[in-house]
């Protein structure tokens, strides 16, 4: 009966072992399985870094892109605006220089005349032709202030336009 009993005991071992070898191998496949999703899920999200990645950098060189022309459209508007201000300094230096050689002839004048009313006379002549050579002067230097203004707002407004347009665009939908 022993080597029945023990028949009987191996007979009912082996659906055991059985049981046990499925068991095993169904973990076996379920981490095959888990570990495979897992380097999926990373291979994922690594991919997404990358691309996240990239695209900051290439935003940041844009930016950095955009700003430089940036600069570069101030020192062009600067450099316009210097010589805008360089060409109004000499309106203004002839202007005055006009001025005083009049003043001196005036003076010369007046002091060779031979009355009172002929120093007034030259006084209100010269009086005269200064208002008008003043107004004249003044609406030349006003064009010519909105002409440099004008021209050194160009590269700025232009720079402007393109920064815009660059932004922009890719949040179109």
């Amino acid at each position: 009966m022993t080597s029945k009993a023990h028949g009987a005991a191996k007979s009912a071992k082996k659906p055991m072992e059985d049981a046990a070898a499925a068991g095993k191998e169904t973990i076996e496949q379920a981490m095959k399985a888990s570990t495979e999703g897992y380097e999926q899920a990373v291979a994922m999200s690594k991919e997404q870094v990358e691309s996240a990645s990239k695209a900051v950098f290439r935003g940041y060189e844009d930016f950095t892109t955009l700003n430089k022309q940036g600069v570069e459209a101030f020192m062009q508007a600067t450099n316009i605006w210097a010589k805008g201000c360089e060409d109004l300094g000499k309106v203004y230096a002839s202007f005055a220089q006009e001025t005083a050689e009049r003043g001196t002839e005036v003076a010369k004048v007046a002091m060779k005349a031979k009355t009172v009313q002929d120093v007034i006379d030259v006084q209100t002549g010269f009086a005269k032709q200064g208002f008008d050579q003043f107004v004249a002067e003044g609406a030349k230097i006003s064009e010519l202030s909105v002409k440099v203004a004008t021209e050194a707002m160009q590269p700025v407004q232009k720079q402007f336009d393109t920064a815009v347009s660059k932004l922009v665009k890719p949040a179109a939908f």
